[in-house]
């Protein structure tokens, strides 16, 4: 039974299911299921001490949400309206650097808003202008770049590429294939400084060239391992050798579907003659300016992340015999991609994209 000075509690059905369904919903706040369960305690004839022994909290605590909600009863356990100085910026000011923010150029020929250009021309802070664009998500300083292909057959190749990838055929490997041309062998004009605590590792801006070389690479996503090759030109000639060297590495009896680009080197008479002997070959086109959609992209972005960024070399031979280190090293613990879009949810997200585009007004 309750203490001597704690109010009874007498719940009404309905009362009772709301304050259950508080208590046990996941995305209730969970101070508003605290105070749920304290109620609900209370009810079922709890005293102000043993309620806060159960629940870990203070008797002072159950004791104050237990007398809320016999006066005001459900209203009784949100929160009150907190003391303080009354709100100085109205929604209309909110609403209007918002939307300057949105539609409007800086009138001094600036290409975007800073927070003190709106602010000077709002008449309110600085730091009241950046807090209603954290609010609203809004960074002026940051562009991205985009581009929409213009392949007439897009949609027939992003479900063809797809489907390799969501689903391969039988016996047979699929590789991604490019080239990353025109890797430099770069050397700082002076030593690297290490890094050291409270200050990172240093370079200098400015760096000597070595020559260049470019890295041809078939990457397997499956597996993860990529078959890779430096040479210093890039042709259909080397294409071709490039070729050659995936036919003699991947074991006869398995067909090979290579996923690449609508680069010229890749579509020469040339290179089609060969394809027509090795019918085992077969190529799987990108949609132009698609090359997202070839996974061996996110394999350079590793090599660069990892190795090129931020490596020295003296000449274009000391490059090329670092990249094949880390490419046998990369080999020996391979790291698979997986696909995991659809070719319909990517139509559907262009589309979406594409009819805000259009509505946008500009």
């Amino acid at each position: 039974m309750p203490g001597p000075s704690a109010d009874p509690i007498e719940l009404s059905a309905a009362e009772r299911a709301v304050l259950e369904g508080w208590a046990r919903r996941r995305k209730t706040a969970q101070a508003l299921a605290l105070r749920s369960r304290i109620v609900l305690a209370c009810a079922d004839g709890g005293t102000n001490s043993g309620i806060a022994t159960e629940l870990g909290i203070t008797r002072g605590t159950v004791a104050k949400w237990r007398s809320r909600f016999t006066v005001d009863r459900l209203e009784g356990l949100s929160d009150e309206a907190r003391p303080g100085a009354p709100r100085k910026v109205t929604d209309a000011q909110v609403e209007t650097v918002i939307a300057r923010t949105l539609e409007e150029k800086p009138p001094n020929g600036d290409t975007h808003w800073s927070s003190r250009s709106m602010a000077r021309a709002s008449g309110l802070s600085q730091s009241t202008v950046s807090r209603m664009w954290r609010a609203f998500g809004l960074k002026p300083h940051l562009v991205e770049t985009w581009k929409l292909s213009t392949d007439p057959l897009f949609v027939d190749k992003v479900r063809d590429v797809v489907g390799v990838y969501l689903d391969p055929p039988e016996k047979a490997i699929v590789l991604c294939v490019d080239e990353k041309s025109q890797v430099q062998a770069l050397d700082r004009t002076a030593p690297v400084l290490p890094m050291m605590p409270g200050t990172p590792e240093r370079m200098t801006h400015d760096y000597v060239r070595h020559g260049t070389t470019s890295l041809f690479a078939a990457f397997d996503p499956t597996s993860g391992s990529v078959i890779a090759q430096t040479y210093r030109r890039h042709r259909h000639q080397e294409f071709l050798r490039f070729l050659k060297l995936i036919d003699s590495s991947v074991p006869k009896g398995y067909d090979l579907h290579l996923v690449l680009d609508n680069y010229a080197t890749h579509k020469t008479p040339a290179v089609k003659n060969w394809l027509l002997r090795h019918p085992r070959f077969h190529l799987h086109f990108t949609p132009t300016s698609a090359s997202w959609m070839n996974l061996v992209e996110r394999w350079f972005g590793e090599l660069t992340n990892r190795k090129l960024r931020r490596s020295t070399h003296r000449s274009v031979v000391e490059l090329e015999a670092d990249i094949r280190r880390w490419i046998n090293s990369w080999n020996k613990d391979p790291k698979p991609f997986v696909w995991a879009k659809t070719a319909d949810e990517i139509l559907e997200t262009l589309a979406a994209y594409c009819q805000r585009i259009s509505d946008s007004g500009h």
